[in-house]
């Protein structure tokens, strides 16, 4: 049996998904990705983590449909007996995910149902299903946003499902409690290099001004802080939300 910790990270193919992969590789875990449509970057990303020395696996998902979930973590069993000689993991990240701009006034019911599926509905059943397949002692980390607490025109629906998946955290927290399983919320602000923000000097400069430390973020001011909450030294982290802004909205 390996004695290898084992992450798996949701839409972990390109952008911050990638970074937190290789950033948890780096920590020596290996892992297991998901991609929805990318199959090439998602292979690209695992050859990347094997340079690294770890092993890793990538399996399609789309995050966003509940029914393909039992058929997503047969997947899984077989990678994991198959690849790192074991029937656990340890780590579970929910980050896939996309973002519906829109007004309130405009936002249409399938706009919502496609945010509500893939922020709300498909991480808290995800997480329920990997329950028995992840390690008493293991990590949830999801991935929230600045827009759960700071407000922004055009994001009513995405910044709605964030701030459940908030509260669904500090459950999963309490409940999982006696598996010894602890349970955080990462919320980045405006990250470019992301894949999600538009990348323009003006974007910048506008992000910049409102930034306390200066700059914009990138993708590695995400995957280190997520790569740390799977250590063993944020193993008194529970329940938390830790947003990484640089000091927006201070």
């Amino acid at each position: 049996m390996t004695t290898s910790k084992i992450a798996l990270v949701t839409g972990g193919s390109r952008g911050l998904g990638k970074n937190m992969a290789l950033s948890l590789a780096k920590k020596g875990i290996d892992v297991i990705l998901t991609y929805h449509s990318q199959q090439a970057d998602a292979q690209a990303t695992v050859a990347e983590i094997a340079a690294l020395g770890r092993k890793a696996v990538a399996l399609q998902l789309n995050a966003a449909d509940l029914s393909g979930f039992d058929a997503f973590y047969a997947q899984v069993t077989a990678a994991l007996q198959g690849t790192f000689g074991t029937s656990r993991f340890d780590f579970l990240i929910n980050n896939a995910g996309t973002v519906v701009m829109a007004p309130i006034a405009d936002t249409t019911e399938a706009q919502f149902d496609d945010m509500l599926n893939i922020h709300f509905k498909g991480v808290y059943f995800l997480t329920q299903k990997a329950l028995p397949l992840l390690n008493d002692g293991g990590r949830i980390i999801n991935i929230s946003s600045a827009t759960a607490r700071i407000s922004y025109p055009g994001v009513s629906a995405y910044a709605s499902m964030k701030g459940a998946v908030e509260v669904f955290t500090r459950a999963l927290a309490v409940e999982l409690g006696a598996r010894n399983i602890a349970a955080n919320v990462v919320a980045p602000g405006a990250i470019f290099g992301g894949g999600a923000m538009t990348d323009t000097p003006e974007a910048r400069a506008y992000v910049t001004q409102m930034t306390a430390l200066g700059r914009v973020g990138l993708p590695d001011d995400v995957g280190g802080v997520v790569a740390f909450l799977c250590t063993q030294e944020a193993g008194w982290l529970n329940g938390q939300r830790i947003e990484l802004t640089g000091g927006v909205g201070l």
